[in-house]
């Protein structure tokens, strides 16, 4: 392998989240009177921390989401998580080529700690990282598409980051790689293609990682 470190995103490239996430994220919204279709969130929140859905919706409506918003969101999406979520398809094989490989990586996400670690123990993957390889937005202030994450990352993983691959699947996370200065490795799943621009590569199915990261 080529890289010295593969940085991956967790909703949508590691666990199975994003439609779960968005479908949640839309119908409170639309239940608070800003209208929200799950379209509209994967489009303007996928990949985003939550800051930007309260900055959003004060832009575009000049209200404040309530003070109890964000406890909210996370309560009702942790426990549609332990309902039904799952890693994503082949994903376990990609980490285990690097494991054979002896090529670390770690996890850089917008989401909370907290978030992180309940995806990651409901889909059997937590041991695969550990607490020295979880990195979330929370640990830097700014989320994507800042590239603050993927700096911290790398500088934690003591890894330069032009020796960094990410792996992503939203255009705030592309935006992100790129602007550290990384490699990135797009999933097409749930975003079009045209949406990925700046990606070094787009993938549609994680079977064909390795290949592109050798």
């Amino acid at each position: 392998m080529r890289y010295d470190l593969v940085i991956f995103d967790n909703d949508g490239v590691l666990v199975d989240s994003e439609p779960i996430a968005n479908r949640i994220l839309s119908d409170y919204l639309t239940e608070l009177g800003h209208p929200t279709t799950y379209q509209d969130s994967l489009r303007d929140y996928m990949g985003s921390a939550v800051h930007r859905v309260h900055d959003l919706i004060r832009e575009r409506s000049g209200r404040t989401l309530p003070a109890h918003f964000d406890e909210t969101l996370h309560i009702r999406t942790f426990e549609a998580f332990n309902r039904e979520l799952l890693p994503v398809e082949g994903i376990v094989d990609v980490l285990d080529k690097l494991a054979a490989d002896d090529v670390p990586y770690c996890l850089a996400s917008s989401g909370t700690h907290e978030r992180i670690r309940v995806a990651l123990r409901r889909t059997g993957l937590y041991e695969r990282f550990g607490e020295d390889r979880i990195f979330s937005s929370q640990d830097v202030g700014r989320g994507k598409p800042a590239p603050d994450l993927f700096l911290h990352a790398a500088a934690a993983m003591s890894t330069a980051p032009r020796r960094c691959a990410v792996v992503e699947d939203s255009p705030l996370g592309v935006r992100a790689a790129v602007a550290a200065g990384m490699d990135v490795y797009a999933y097409t799943a749930m975003t079009p293609v045209e949406r990925l621009d700046g990606a070094t590569a787009l993938y549609a199915h994680p079977a064909e990682l390795p290949a592109l990261l050798a």
